[in-house]
């Protein structure tokens, strides 16, 4: 019997990854190909990002991709970090948000190059690929 393989594309995922194996793995072979996706349950149609394999609703798993960047959100809140936590020393500053994409909401990191003027509550704002120095990748949120 041959040994499974074990799927630890995850481990690629963000300035710290907290975990290794997903299952939702393929989401980071979108990141790498620059496209930004969530899930949508293919029974009762509910999104979700960050992209889930169940479904909570209706306890389906047949969820299909969607692409998320091809939305337009709306900027919840944001702030702005000063001191991080243990893995995050070398980021800071950077900023934070939460957007408003009206099936789901997504949090995440602010473009750094945004300029800090720029930032404001109710601004559009879409979500991107975005690879990091260390080799590995996250998405972060662009003036739309």
């Amino acid at each position: 019997m041959a040994k499974k393989e074990i799927d630890v594309r995850f481990k690629k995922f963000g300035t710290v990854s907290f975990t290794s194996t997903s299952k939702v793995n393929d989401f980071i072979d979108y990141l790498d190909q620059g496209k930004v996706v969530g899930t949508r349950c293919s029974k009762c149609g509910l999104d979700f990002f960050p992209p889930r394999a169940d479904c909570f609703n209706c306890l389906g798993s047949d969820l299909e991709w969607f692409d998320a960047a091809a939305d337009t959100g709306e900027l919840v809140t944001f702030s702005k970090m000063k001191y991080g936590p243990v893995g995050f020393e070398n980021d800071l500053p950077y900023t934070i948000a939460v957007a408003d994409f009206g099936k789901y909401k997504i949090f995440g990191r602010m473009d750094n190059d945004l300029a800090d003027e720029a930032i404001k509550i109710g601004m559009k704002v879409k979500v991107s690929a975005n690879s990091l120095d260390n080799g590995n990748m996250n998405y972060v949120f662009k003036a739309a």
